[in-house]
């Protein structure tokens, strides 16, 4: 007895996937080079980590409301500055961006942190402020080579595993297609000028990783069913789309629910990382299904019974010879 029965999508679904791959990944192909244009042309939004800034340390009399903080903030002209709870409800840590008279001078961090505490503080809640604390642009380019040095980490560990575990060409698909996924959800944060800090970086990677891990899924069961059906390639590889489509939605859909609840419910300082994973999720459940398999029955990924059983191949050769 099924005491909980979750079928998002029918178990026995038979989709001809295949019908229409080339005009689809040829439109995934147009879809990747727009995304290449607005990174490209429109850049990021990005946060102090990466273009150095102020940071202002404050305590405050009672507990104290966050976007409380940061509307008076706005009020007095600091914008797009982050306010971040630290410790009790009493303490909180504000980043400034060097806008303005936000340098590198010491003085003027100081004044910055005085201004703030102006701004804070209320009649009934006054705040008092540490000296303010400048982080300087060479911090901001060494965290940009170093979340370039991750990603390529990442996909190059990737390559390395699904090449060992499964064969080339399912390692080129797949880090191809984690790479389309990376490339649409960058260009999606860069299209609305989403700020781009450490925890939206931290979801891209996540991203990448939920990528992979949904297409070795579809990958194991592309390799189960060339090995054990006796039909042509492209209905091999329909069926396994169609075999575990209804385990792809549903892990996308909880991953995407997890992320909305960290949107709704972690504070402004979440809502880069989960709306990264939100956006992520959809673009991953999509690509698994209409790009990663699909690449294999194309130009050189394209894959064969014979890429999988070599020694079957083998068998056939002496049979054929006299």
């Amino acid at each position: 007895m099924k005491l909980f029965p979750l079928h998002i999508v029918p178990n026995d679904t038979n989709i001809d996937f295949m019908r229409h791959r080339k005009p689809v990944l040829a439109l995934m192909v147009a879809l990747l080079l727009v995304s290449l244009a607005i990174i490209g042309f429109k850049g990021f939004n990005y946060a102090l980590e990466f273009t150095g800034g102020t940071v202002v340390r404050t305590h405050f009399e009672k507990s104290v409301d966050v976007e409380a903080v940061r509307e008076r903030l706005a009020a007095a002209g600091f914008e797009n500055a982050q306010v971040q709870s630290v410790g009790g409800g009493n303490d909180l840590m504000i980043r400034l961006p060097p806008e303005g008279e936000h340098n590198n001078a010491a003085d003027a961090a100081q004044k910055v942190a005085e201004k703030v505490g102006a701004a804070i503080s209320t009649a009934d809640n006054a705040a008092t402020t540490q000296p303010g604390e400048f982080v300087g642009p060479q911090v901001g380019k060494d965290l940009v080579m170093n979340g370039i040095y991750a990603t390529l980490f990442m996909v190059i560990g990737f390559l390395i595993y699904i090449a060992a575990r499964f064969e080339w060409k399912f390692a080129m698909v797949a880090s191809l297609t984690a790479f389309f996924d990376l490339i649409l959800t960058v260009a999606y944060m860069s299209l609305l000028g989403r700020e781009f800090d450490l925890t939206v970086l931290a979801g891209m990677l996540s991203v990448m990783g939920f990528a992979i891990n949904d297409i070795i899924v579809v990958f194991d069961r592309v390799r189960e069913n060339f090995r054990s059906l006796r039909v042509e390639p492209l209905e091999v590889l329909n069926r396994s789309i169609n075999q575990t489509l209804s385990r792809t939605v549903i892990t996308a859909v909880l991953f995407f629910l997890s992320a909305l609840a960290l949107y709704l419910y972690g504070g402004e300082s979440m809502e880069g990382l989960a709306e990264t994973h939100m956006v992520g999720a959809v673009i991953v459940v999509v690509s698994s299904i209409i790009v990663a398999v699909p690449l294999l029955s194309i130009g050189p990924f394209k894959v064969s019974k014979q890429d999988l059983l070599p020694k079957a191949k083998d068998v056939e050769e002496l049979a054929r010879r006299p």
